[in-house]
């Protein structure tokens, strides 16, 4: 294993997932200038997806553990797009869509999920802009969906 953020991922005990593939017509990660934009990633943990609706049965708890599993995902994105995790700069924001109910209002806390590990994996270098929000469905039933940009060393 080589490289700081591997060796920071193997002290955490985390192991990246297998990229997801599309499930539709988009690529997962386009690198433009110094920023790359990774396609959100839908909570899948060991190929599984953590499905739900926050409000509707799901719980917070498993929230924040499907919004880690995207994290996870979107890590393992920028890894097969750019080779070397330790060419990423800074983690410059996250975008969380949380699958909630009307009356559910705990968007911020499940998407604390992804946000903590950025920041448990990249450090300082992991804090970041972010939008927590809401929607009545997402793709597969997936309980979250989280898409970074990340700025790139140049």
């Amino acid at each position: 294993m080589t490289g700081r953020i591997l060796r920071r991922l193997a002290e955490l005990g985390i192991e990246l997932p297998k990229p997801p593939a599309p499930v539709a017509s988009y690529v997962p990660a386009i690198l433009s200038g110094p920023l790359l934009f990774i396609s959100g990633q839908v909570s899948t943990e060991n190929g599984k997806l953590i499905a739900g609706k926050l409000g509707g049965g799901t719980d917070v708890e498993t929230g924040q553990r499907a919004a880690r599993a995207c994290a996870l995902n979107l890590i393992a994105q920028a890894q097969a797009a750019l080779g070397d995790l330790d060419r990423i700069h800074a983690c410059v924001k996250l975008t969380g869509f949380v699958n909630s109910t009307p009356e559910f209002v705990d968007h911020p806390k499940v998407i604390n999920g992804a946000s903590d590990l950025m920041v448990e994996v990249f450090g300082d270098s992991g804090k970041h802009a972010r939008a927590a929000v809401g929607a009545s469905s997402l793709p597969l039933g997936a309980a979250v969906e989280v898409e970074a940009i990340f700025e790139i060393k140049t």
